[in-house]
């Protein structure tokens, strides 16, 4: 008998949410020495794999260009790093004394981590990294475009948490994608919050679930120079920004 692939990806993604549960659950007790260690695995992973993962990415979406992709995930590997490293994300973040005050860092539980095909692996490396650093597991739904990609830099992540001491099924990444699996995954009652990159429709989506969601979707809106800028500097940045990685970079002019 023939499964039907929709209710495999179904199941595909409530799996990983209870794998990912379970994990997090572990993960929340956690040192900050603990927590410092895996990431710096983490980053040196993606670092390693920069090269190879852009190649994927490239071959698999057909956007983009290999250099460009290439900085993108040294830059959500190395330079991410450098700016998270220095943060207090257990115990005690912050005291005032004067308003007798304590911040205390605590985890939001699973997180679904929604990937666009323009910056897959980046954004996997990126939402993984930031995910761990605050105690938090991340279920990925790749695009339809950019499955193995997004799953080979998924399993990078992975593989390197779980070496430096993270809990098996930390971060995840559905196979079997289809557009019900990404429902699932963002309805689903484990699932605290959520990080989609992507279209508008699957944005307002992540928006109308019903829980937190942080949402970035189309850009590449119109700027205005303002006629003391320099015209020569200001159009050779423009063009820099939005030539790069072949214009897929919703940040850019």
């Amino acid at each position: 008998m023939e499964l039907d692939r929709d209710l495999c990806s179904l199941q595909e993604a409530r799996n990983l949410v209870r794998a990912a549960r379970k994990a997090q659950e572990a993960l929340k007790d956690f040192t900050q020495e603990q927590v410092d260690h895996i990431i710096d695995m983490m980053r040196e992973a993606g670092e390693a794999n920069a090269a190879r993962l852009a190649m994927m990415a490239v071959s698999e979406t057909g956007m983009g260009n290999y250099n460009d992709k290439c900085f993108k995930n040294y830059f959500a590997s190395r330079t991410l790093y450098e700016f998270i490293k220095p943060m207090k994300t257990v115990g005690i973040i912050r005291e005032d004394q004067e308003q007798k005050l304590w911040e205390i860092a605590e985890p939001v539980g699973v997180i679904a981590g929604i990937v666009p095909t323009t910056n897959p692996t980046s954004t996997v490396i990126y939402k993984a990294m930031i995910a761990l650093k605050s105690r938090n597991a991340i279920v990925f739904s790749p695009h339809p475009s950019a499955v193995r990609c997004t799953n080979e830099a998924a399993k990078i992540m992975q593989q390197a948490a779980a070496a430096a001491g993270a809990p098996e099924g930390v971060i995840g990444c559905i196979l079997n994608i289809s557009m019900g699996a990404t429902n699932e995954l963002m309805k689903h009652p484990d699932v605290a919050m959520i990080l989609a990159t992507g279209g508008s429709a699957l944005v307002k989506a992540a928006y109308s679930s019903g829980k937190p969601a942080l949402g970035v979707g189309p850009g590449n809106v119109p700027a205005f120079v303002e006629r003391s800028a320099d015209l020569a500097k200001a159009a050779e940045y423009i063009v820099m920004g939005k030539t790069f990685d072949n214009g897929t970079i919703c940040a850019s002019e």
